[in-house]
């Protein structure tokens, strides 16, 4: 391994800047490349960190010489995971892993026939809250959960690439799978595997939205665990008067309550005082320190979330889908 640990970035957007800005405090990373189809954006980014910049990932890579590498794209523009894995190149990917469910599963068969490293970016799983109240579980299990994300209406916005393809179901599988799949990463890590699904979505309400919008206004979820744990998780992108983020965790003696982004905590135990906990208003350190430490050691044992337990979020994601499609119940798998 050398001194540095060199990192190409696939996809030169908004979650492209926070992970380069937190990468390039480390001493043991060189940002080595970044590659995306937007020129403009690809080119800020690399005149700011001093490196080459391509259109093209598969150049990138055949040009640049990477010890690890960011996959940061959107849920359908995944595939390029393959050619990472053919040359031995661990990598980072932000979440959703992929829209396509099989897709996904190829990629971890041949993530686990390499013994690639890889690490995703689930990471509500890093912080001290979510640690804490995992561990309290060990000795009281979760029986219902309730949370999700409620924001508003999405507007067009030039500046906001985003856009362009969050709104669109094709694209981006829509808030639950895309946006609240952190909230569902953390009910499974908190309950366990998830093996049925049942959601209904509410269309029709929002207005003043792009042309190309054609996701849910709102959806509801239930989900029931193979530990008997059952959760009601919601999401919303019509509501203009209030929202946040928020996740309830009920068992026989312990309530957790989480807040915000940050994912503040208020733990209340039966016969002993409330405790609370700050969340962190910035785990991407974090969680890039995670991998790119794995990276350094050869050992996985400080990742939260490689890329195959990873596809185990998604097909709740996309069984939920399924289930807001067809109005019936949906196995996960």
């Amino acid at each position: 391994m050398p001194a540095k640990i060199r990192v190409g970035f696939i996809g030169s957007g908004g979650m492209a800047r926070r992970h380069a800005e937190t990468l390039s405090k480390r001493r043991e990373v060189a940002i080595a490349a970044f590659c995306d189809k937007d020129r403009e954006r690809t080119k800020a980014l690399a005149e700011q960190y001093g490196a080459p910049m391509f259109k093209s990932a598969t150049r990138m890579l055949d040009r640049v010489e990477l010890d690890a590498a960011y996959v940061l794209l959107p849920p359908f523009a995944h595939g390029i995971e393959f050619d990472l894995i053919e040359r031995k190149i661990p990598f980072f990917i932000e979440k959703p892993v992929n829209l396509d469910l099989g897709q996904a599963k190829e990629i971890a068969a041949a993530v686990k026939s390499k013994k690639l490293i890889t690490s995703v970016g689930y990471m509500n799983r890093y912080r001290r809250g979510v640690q804490r109240v995992k561990k309290l579980l060990e000795s009281d299990p979760p029986i219902m959960l309730h949370g999700g994300w409620i924001g508003g209406t999405p507007r067009p916005n030039p500046e906001v690439g985003i856009w362009t393809w969050w709104v669109q179901k094709r694209k981006s599988g829509g808030q639950f799978l895309e946006q609240v799949t952190h909230t569902v990463d953390l009910a499974r890590f908190l309950c366990g595997d998830a093996v049925e699904v049942q959601a209904y979505a509410a269309k029709g309400f929002n207005t003043g939205t792009p042309d190309t919008y054609d996701i849910e206004d709102a959806s509801v979820v239930n989900i029931k665990f193979a530990s008997g744990a059952i959760a009601n998780l919601w999401a919303s992108c019509s509501s203009n008067a209030s929202g946040g983020v928020s996740l309830d965790v009920y068992a026989n003696k312990l309530a957790a309550h989480f807040t915000g982004w940050e994912h503040s905590l208020r733990v209340l135990r039966a016969g002993k005082e409330p405790v609370e906990i700050a969340g962190e208003a910035d785990v991407f350190p974090v969680e890039d320190a995670a991998f790119i430490k794995a990276v350094r050691s050869g050992k996985r044992e400080g990742i939260m979330s490689p890329y195959d337990d990873a596809v185990k979020t998604l097909a709740i994601s996309v069984a939920a889908n399924k289930s807001m499609k067809t109005g019936r119940p949906v196995k996960v798998g």
